[in-house]
C-alpha cells in the first residue's frame, strides 16, 4: 500500500440524458466501487464522489425529442441514476448533481479566478449557425462526416467511430441536428484554455512521470495528444443550457460542459464535507492525498491533459496520481448504444433479476475491458453464475454451513492438533489478502475476482481431499478440525469477497454471524471464528440460472435489433402518378402454386407451375431464399398475368408474383385473406 492514508476517489459524471447500462459499470462504477471498498477495508480515509452532469447539449437535445424541458429530462434521469446506483451497491460517499447551487458557485468562482489571472485568451472564432433556427450550433447539434475516418453520422466535437477530436467546422458536409439544413459560418467571440501553454507541464508529469505506472491505453493516448501539439480549446458556449459564463461580455453563452462537469467532483466533495463536518480541501489540496480518476477511455483526454491543465492553471490543487481509464464493453458483439436501445440498463436488471446485484458485478468484473474491448454476452453471464458463483463459492459456504450443522448443531469446533495440510491451508488462507489487494492497488479487477474465487476453490479443494461425510463415521475428533479449518477459510471469503460481492459478503457475515474483522485481521490472525462460536442457518448464497432465463433476455435484444432495422429502413418513395386507364391494363388475379422446383446453378431463383384460373402457366420467381419449394405447394399467391413473355435463364416466364418485405428482410406473399377461386381478378 501507498503510505498515503487519505484518498479521493472520483467516478465520471453520467449524463442524465439516459439511464445507466452495464457499458457505464463496467467501465467505471464497478471498479472504482472495488477500489473504494477494499481501501475503507484497509483503513484508509476514502472519498468516492460522483453525481449526474446535467448541461451540455445532450440534454436539451433529448428534452426537443421527448416534447418536455430541460429540467424534466435531468430531474428524471438523475432520479433514475440515483436510485439504481444505491440498489446496485455503489458505495458513493457523495452523489451529487451538477444542477445544484453549490456546483453553480464552485464552477464560477473556478472560471472567474482563471480569468482573473489571465489563464484564457479570448477570440472570435467562426462557427456554425442554423439559420432557420436562429442559434448557433453547439457541437453536438451538429452532424456530418469526420473529416479522418470518413464516418458519416461523426458530432461536432469528436467522432464516435474513430474517437478524433475536433471543431464542427471541420466536418465533411455538416447538417443541424435541429432542422436538418446545412448550416452557414457566422463570428461569435469566445474564451479558450491555452493548451499549448502547459505542454511542458503535461510533458514532465505525465510523459516522465507516469510513464511506467499509468495504464498504457492512457499513457498512449495522452502521449499522442500531446506530441501532435495541443491548441487553446474554448470553455464557454453559445447556448441557453448550463451555466451562465460569469464575465463581462458573456451574456447569452454558458460554460462548456466538459469545463464546469469535472469540478463537479470539487463541488460535490464541499457536499459531502459539510454534511460530515469535514474540510473539503483535505481532499483536493493537501499533497498527502491520492486523487484516482475513473472513467471511460473516451474520457481519457478531459481526465488527463484538460482538468489537469485547469487544476495547475488555478493553483493550489493536487492532481490526479492515476487514471485507470478502461476500454469500452460490447453487448452480444455489438456496441452499446443509448440512442439505439443496445443496451442492458441497470433499473431494468434490477427488476428482472432481483437481488442478484453481485451476479452482474462479478461477471462485469471478471470479464472487465481493462486493457481492450470486452464482450457482454448473456450466455457468459449464466455461465460466471452457474459454473463458478453457484458450483464453487455457494458450494463451498453450503456444503460447510450444512455440516456444521449437521455434525455440531452449528458450533465451530474445537480443532484438534493441526497435520500438514491443515496448517498450508490456513498459511494459504493468510496469503490471499495480500495476493487480492495487489491486484486491486495496481488497478488490475479482472485478476482480484479471479484470486478470490481461487480461495474459494482453496476450501473446496481441502474439504474434497479431506472427506469429512466420510470421516465423521470413524473419527469425528478429525472432523471437528477439518471443519474449524473450513469456517476460517469461509470467514476469509466474507472479508475478502466485500469489494467484489458486497451483497453476498453481507449475507455470508450474517451465516457466519461474523463480528468485524479487517482486511489485515485475515492476513494476520491466527483464529478468525473461534472455537465455541455459535453461526446462523444455511441458505444458498446463489441460484442457478436457467436457460428460458437467458432466452428471454436474448428475446428482448433481438426485438430491439429488428426495431433498429424497422427505424432505419426508407421506404421507397411513390412513384410517378398515373391514370386509372393505365391502372385498368393491369390483370391480376389469385393463383395457386402447383409445382416448384430449383433453377439450376442459380442461389434466387424458383420454377413454379401456377393455376391462374384461365390457365396453368410457367413463372420464375427470385424467392429462393426466402422458401424452399417444398412448403410453397399449394400456396395461393397473386400474380401480374398480363405481363408480357420473358426468358429468364433459359425458362419462359409468363407472369410476375406480387411480393414485399417482412421485417426481419424475408419475402412474404401477398395473398387474399381466404381461400377463393383460381382466377379471381383484383381490382
Amino acid at each position: 500500500m501507498s503510505s498515503s492514508k487519505r484518498y479521493t476517489i472520483t467516478a465520471a459524471l453520467p449524463y442524465t440524458n439516459g439511464p445507466i447500462h452495464i457499458g457505464h459499470l463496467a467501465g467505471v462504477y464497478v471498479p472504482g466501487d472495488i477500489y473504494s471498498r477494499y481501501l475503507r477495508l484497509t483503513g484508509n480515509d476514502v472519498a468516492y464522489i460522483c453525481g449526474s452532469d446535467e448541461h451540455g447539449v445532450a440534454i436539451p437535445m433529448k428534452a426537443k425529442k421527448e416534447g418536455v424541458s430541460p429540467q424534466e429530462i435531468i430531474d428524471k434521469y438523475h432520479g433514475i441514476i440515483k436510485k439504481s446506483f444505491e440498489e446496485f451497491g455503489i458505495s458513493f460517499d457523495n452523489y451529487s448533481r451538477t444542477s445544484a447551487d453549490v456546483h453553480h458557485k464552485t464552477a464560477s468562482e473556478f472560471f472567474v479566478d482563471l480569468y482573473n489571472k489571465g489563464e484564457f485568451i479570448e477570440e472570435v472564432t467562426e462557427q456554425l449557425y442554423d439559420e432557420q433556427a436562429d442559434q448557433f450550433l453547439a457541437d453536438r447539434f451538429v452532424v456530418g462526416t469526420c473529416p479522418k475516418c470518413g464516418f458519416e453520422e461523426s458530432y461536432g466535437d469528436q467522432c464516435e467511430n474513430c474517437g478524433t477530436s475536433h471543431n464542427a467546422t471541420d466536418l465533411i458536409n455538416p447538417k443541424s441536428a435541429i432542422t436538418g439544413n446545412t448550416p452557414t459560418v457566422k463570428q461569435t467571440k469566445h474564451w479558450f484554455l491555452p493548451l499549448d501553454k502547459h505542454e511542458d507541464f503535461l510533458r514532465e508529469w505525465i510523459l516522465k512521470g507516469h510513464k511506467h505506472d499509468w495504464k498504457p491505453n492512457v499513457y498512449g493516448q495522452v502521449k499522442s495528444w500531446v506530441e501532435d501539439g495541443l491548441r487553446p480549446r474554448a470553455v464557454t458556449r453559445d447556448l441557453d443550457w448550463g451555466i451562465p459564463v460569469p464575465v463581462e461580455g458573456g451574456e447569452g453563452k454558458v460554460l462548456y460542459v466538459w469545463f464546469d462537469a469535472p469540478i463537479g467532483y470539487i463541488s460535490s466533495t464541499k457536499e459531502w464535507a459539510e454534511r460530515e463536518g469535514k474540510n473539503w480541501e483535505d481532499y483536493w489540496k493537501n499533497e498527502d492525498t491520492k486523487l484516482v480518476h475513473f472513467i471511460g477511455k473516451d474520457n481519457i483526454v478531459f481526465h488527463c491533459i484538460i482538468f489537469p491543465s485547469m487544476l495547475k492553471a488555478h493553483g493550489g490543487y493536487i492532481l490526479p496520481e492515476n487514471v485507470p481509464a478502461n476500454e469500452f464493453l460490447n453487448l452480444e458483439g455489438n456496441k452499446l448504444s443509448t440512442s439505439k436501445n443496445w443496451a442492458v440498463w441497470l433499473h431494468e436488471y434490477l427488476e428482472e433479476f432481483p437481488g442478484q446485484q453481485d451476479v452482474l458485478r462479478y461477471t462485469l468484473t471478471a470479464n472487465a475491458p481493462e486493457s481492450k474491448d470486452n464482450d457482454f454476452t448473456w450466455k457468459d453471464f449464466q455461465a460466471r453464475n452457474n459454473n463458478e458463483l453457484v458450483a464453487i463459492f455457494g458450494n463451498f459456504i453450503n456444503r460447510v454451513a450444512v455440516l456444521t450443522h449437521k455434525y455440531f448443531d452449528g458450533i465451530v469446533p474445537e480443532p484438534n492438533e493441526l497435520s500438514e495440510v491443515d496448517e498450508d491451508t490456513l498459511a494459504a488462507l493468510k496469503n490471499f489478502p495480500g495476493i487480492v489487494g495487489k491486484s486491486v492497488e495496481r488497478y488490475r479487477f479482472r485478476e482480484g475476482s479471479q484470486e478470490l474465487m481461487n480461495l474459494a476453490r482453496l476450501g473446496n479443494k481441502y474439504l474434497a481431499d479431506e472427506e469429512p461425510w466420510k470421516k465423521i463415521k470413524t473419527d469425528e475428533e478429525r472432523v471437528k478440525t477439518i471443519m474449524y479449518v473450513a469456517l476460517q477459510i469461509a470467514a476469509g471469503l466474507a472479508v475478502v469477497s466485500e469489494p467484489f460481492l458486497p451483497f453476498t459478503s453481507a449475507k455470508l457475515k450474517s451465516i457466519l454471524q461474523l463480528q468485524e474483522l479487517s482486511w489485515n485481521d485475515v492476513a494476520e490472525q491466527d483464529v478468525l471464528l473461534a472455537s465455541g462460536h455459535q453461526i446462523g442457518k444455511s441458505e444458498l448464497l446463489f441460484s442457478k440460472i436457467e436457460d428460458k432465463t437467458i432466452e428471454a433476455q436474448l428475446a428482448k435484444l433481438e426485438a430491439t435489433k429488428l426495431a433498429n432495422e424497422q427505424a432505419n429502413k426508407t421506404v421507397e418513395p411513390q412513384k410517378e402518378t398515373i391514370e386509372f386507364e393505365d391502372f385498368t391494363k393491369l390483370d391480376i388475379r389469385v393463383g395457386t402454386i402447383l409445382e416448384a422446383e430449383k433453377v439450376a446453378k442459380t442461389k434466387k431463383l424458383l420454377q413454379l407451375k401456377v393455376d391462374v384460373g384461365i390457365d396453368v402457366r410457367t413463372i420464375v420467381s427470385g424467392i429462393a431464399e426466402s422458401f424452399s419449394p417444398e412448403e410453397i405447394i399449394g400456396q395461393q399467391v397473386t400474380v401480374l398475368t398480363n405481363l408480357a413473355p420473358r426468358k429468364i435463364r433459359g425458362v419462359e416466364s409468363q407472369g410476375m408474383i406480387l411480393m414485399t418485405d417482412t421485417p426481419d428482410g424475408k419475402l412474404a406473399f401477398v395473398e387474399p385473406e381466404r381461400v377463393v377461386r383460381n382466377g379471381q381478378q383484383i381490382s
